[in-house]
């Protein structure tokens, strides 16, 4: 069978989360394992044991698919609501809830291949690269642009440029553990030795931008 899309726009029940969930699950380790290019729709719903227009009613073509699942990668460790500015919170708190959650993501074992993979792949094709850079790492950017943004309104930070920042601040989590991670030359961080990274690189943050 082909990935040709499958007309799903009669009206039906409301679709099976749990059902929604095994494909995104199977879909992940299926890429992970099997690369892109050798990944399809038909083998994607083998795994998760539903049909294929079960597949195509909740995801209308692969490309979608890989999408939501880098999305729901990413929102495993850090959920939207991570990027909102609580009343009554300190900026501080909200930070390190954000680079702790940050920093296991880029950490964990199913982002470090997904990394290795588009690394191997993405010279091959473009447009993946670009649809897993808008899904995963430009979409937190963005979130962090935002919140920086009303940071910098409430006064408690001075942020002229949020974008920049969140650059800076993604970045700086990343640190050299996550190369050697990538590059097969490292092991995980101890619980310690990630939290007093993290704690390390948000106060950094603090007084680089303090009024």
């Amino acid at each position: 069978m082909s990935d040709n899309p499958v007309n799903t726009n009669s009206p039906g029940r409301p679709k099976d989360m749990a059902k929604r969930q095994a494909i995104l699950e199977a879909a992940k380790n299926l890429f992970l394992s099997n690369g892109y290019a050798n990944t399809s729709m038909d083998a994607v719903a083998l795994e998760a044991g539903v049909s294929k227009l079960t597949v195509y009613s909740h995801f209308n073509d692969k490309e979608t698919l890989f999408t939501a699942a880098v999305v729901a990668k990413c929102e495993e460790q850090l959920p939207v609501m991570y990027f909102e500015l609580p009343a009554g919170m300190p900026v501080e708190a909200v930070l390190l809830n954000i680079a702790r959650g940050f920093h296991r993501l880029i950490n964990s074992e199913e982002s470090v291949n997904l990394h290795r993979l588009m690394m191997t792949t993405g010279n091959q094709d473009v447009k993946l690269s670009q649809i897993f850079f808008e899904a995963g790492p430009m979409r937190m950017l963005q979130g962090m642009e935002r919140l920086l943004g009303k940071i910098d309104q409430s006064g408690a930070l001075s942020i002229d440029k949020p974008f920049r920042a969140a650059e800076h601040f993604f970045c700086l989590l990343k640190g050299t553990a996550n190369f050697c991670l990538l590059y097969g030359c490292g092991g995980q961080l101890s619980e310690a030795a990630a939290e007093e990274h993290v704690r390390e690189v948000v106060g950094l943050f603090m007084r680089a931008y303090r009024p």
